[in-house]
């Protein structure tokens, strides 16, 4: 499967077979949003009456109940496997038609579809809050089977904290693992050595580093040689010298040794000779002591993970890959996961993507990818991110699934209603030429209603003073999806006065009129001094323009959303020069 994003519903992509065909993605990470800061009775607190439209604004980035919430518990209920109806009329009677009600009907719904798509030999990660987690364990369970269970994962995500509450500080997320099947793909996992575990067992230092000993002798006989004294040093009192296969040596070890068919054909005595040779034999002070292996701390693979990770910290404010999205987890986070799950070329799928850290981290580890969300601001972001750290470009590296692709159906969108068309319009348009949105929250579905002080978004770039000295400058976005006139273009010079910026953009749906035309070119240049150039100070650019390939001119590198760091392969990250200090 090509790599892709979808913008829309999850549940009703997910149902497209032609999308999603049986049995097609290999692991499935998922971090679905919900409102943990949430009052926990308020969860519980039954949605009808008059408030609940309130409650709806107020609480908008989980579900709530209401028609769509009862008309898929009704689905669920008649077409669902028996088991998962069991198990959804069962929490209907324990929790009521609530927001949490809501929450685990609309995930069931969800989860189904994901079964099906997931491989035999794939798991699912499921990225909740201890709030929800066991009622979500109990819908896996009659999704995936008990048997399936694989890990409830304890993720640190912030130190102790106190909040005046008498009870416990809330300091970790559960990761639920199911796999598909009893035959799942898995990876061995390690986590770095604790500074008391290294300094505890990794004791001894030589020229190569510091190691620890492993044992030189075995309880099984291999010859008299094997029982018979080595340099002067006999083996532990009944047993006899043994060594570890030539394969199950460290790869800088066999780099040493001879072929294994060779190495099989020496005696033990002149195994033992040729390692110390190298100086892999460690001696000990006492000149009775039993010679051992020298294990190196370089070459340790780590200790083996366990289901509490408290070694992967949250994503600090001043951290190179932060985003500014409000759910973002870190990319070591989903490293592990991925690296764990799955193989070179398997696809992963991220249902809910936001900011797209699993698709960054599936590209990153050489998988492929397909994400999903309901929001074009977060499709946006994805873009960047990938373009910024990949160099990838939508549409030629990678599809865009529900975006518009002519102006009929970019007008089809502002006219959405029913999805607050207006502003995934605004949005959309906006990442057409990297502009930040203004006012938008990356989680919500809504933008900042009231006043915007005639911005929509803005592109940030650098030049220069008269003294030469690199100088930050500021491009203002507006965009416009309905009728458009004079006035507008009059108001947009304004706002470029008021704010000092370099340049003002308006993007209209409709096609401009003459007089807006002209205000545009009267408003005259902007020169810069650094790239010598001039450029228009007011840009009218249409949705059909931009399908057409032009762009906002302005001085080159620009900058928007806070910017990923380059990826280079091997690990290394890269600033490079871009405007990601500036944003």
């Amino acid at each position: 499967m090509n790599n892709r994003l979808y913008y829309g519903d999850n549940l009703e992509i997910l149902r497209n077979r032609e999308y999603f065909p049986d049995e097609c993605v290999d692991l499935i990470y998922l971090d679905p949003p919900f409102n943990s800061n949430r009052n926990y009775n308020v969860l519980f607190k039954s949605e009808s009456g008059a408030d609940s439209e309130a409650q709806i604004t107020a609480f908008e980035d989980t579900w709530h109940w209401g028609e769509t919430a009862e008309a898929t518990y009704d689905d669920i209920i008649v077409d669902a496997p028996h088991k998962v109806s069991t198990a959804i009329a069962a929490l209907m009677d324990l929790i009521e038609r609530n927001q949490m009600m809501a929450y685990l009907v609309m995930m069931t719904a969800r989860l189904v579809e994901l079964h099906r798509v997931l491989k035999p030999t794939g798991s699912l990660y499921l990225h909740c809050d201890p709030t929800a987690s066991h009622y979500l364990k109990i819908v896996l369970d009659a999704i995936f089977s008990p048997e399936n269970f694989r890990n409830d994962i304890v993720w640190k995500r912030t130190s102790s904290h106190n909040l005046g509450a008498k009870q416990w500080s809330a300091v970790h997320d559960d990761i639920l693992m199911y796999s598909c099947s009893t035959n799942w793909r898995w990876n061995a996992s390690y986590q770095e050595y604790e500074d008391d575990y290294v300094d505890k067992f990794y004791r001894y230092q030589d020229e190569r580093g510091r190691y620890r000993v492993s044992d030189l002798t075995g309880g099984k006989a291999g010859g008299p040689e094997a029982y018979r004294p080595w340099r002067g040093r006999n083996p532990y009192s009944g047993r006899a010298w043994a060594l570890p296969k030539h394969r199950r040596f460290p790869d800088w070890i066999r780099e040493l040794l001879p072929t294994e068919s060779e190495w099989d054909k020496l005696g033990i005595h002149a195994k033992l000779d040729l390692l110390d040779s190298h100086g892999i034999i460690h001696w000990p002070q006492k000149d009775t002591g039993v010679p051992a292996l020298k294990r190196y701390l370089e070459n340790a693979p780590g200790k083996t993970a366990g289901d509490v990770w408290a070694d992967i910290n949250p994503i600090s404010p001043t951290a190179k890959e932060r985003l500014g999205y409000p759910t973002q987890k870190p990319e070591a986070l989903l490293e592990r996961i991925i690296r764990a799950s799955s193989n070179a070329g398997d696809v992963v799928l991220d249902p809910f993507c936001g900011c797209g850290t699993a698709i960054a981290a599936a590209h990153k580890l050489g998988r492929g990818w397909i994400g999903i969300d309901i929001t074009h601001l977060s499709i946006a972001l994805q873009k960047y991110r990938l373009q910024d750290m990949f160099e990838l470009v939508s549409g030629a590296d990678y599809e865009v699934i529900g975006e518009p692709a002519t102006v009929d159906g970019a007008r089809e969108l502002a006219q959405d209603s029913a999805n607050e068309g207006r502003y995934q319009f605004e949005w959309w348009a906006l990442s057409l030429v990297r502009a930040k949105p203004v006012g938008g929250s990356a989680g919500s579905r809504k933008g900042k209603k009231g006043a915007d002080a005639g911005i929509d978004g803005i592109i940030n770039f650098f030049d220069e003073d008269e003294k030469g000295k690199k100088k930050p400058q500021t491009v203002v976005v507006q965009v416009k999806s309905g009728k458009v006139n004079s006035g507008q273009i009059r108001d947009l010079k304004g706002t470029v006065e008021r704010e000092g910026a370099a340049l003002g953009v308006f993007i209209t749906l409709e096609n401009p009129t003459g007089a807006m035309t002209r205000e545009a070119l009267a408003a005259g240049w902007y020169e810069s001094p650094a790239w010598g150039k001039k450029y228009r100070r007011l840009q009218i650019l249409t949705i059909g323009d931009l399908f057409d390939g032009a762009d906002v001119e302005m001085p080159p590198q620009h900058g928007t959303l806070q910017r990923a760091s380059r990826w280079k392969r091997g690990g290394v990250s890269e600033a490079g020069e871009s405007q990601r200090d500036l944003i």
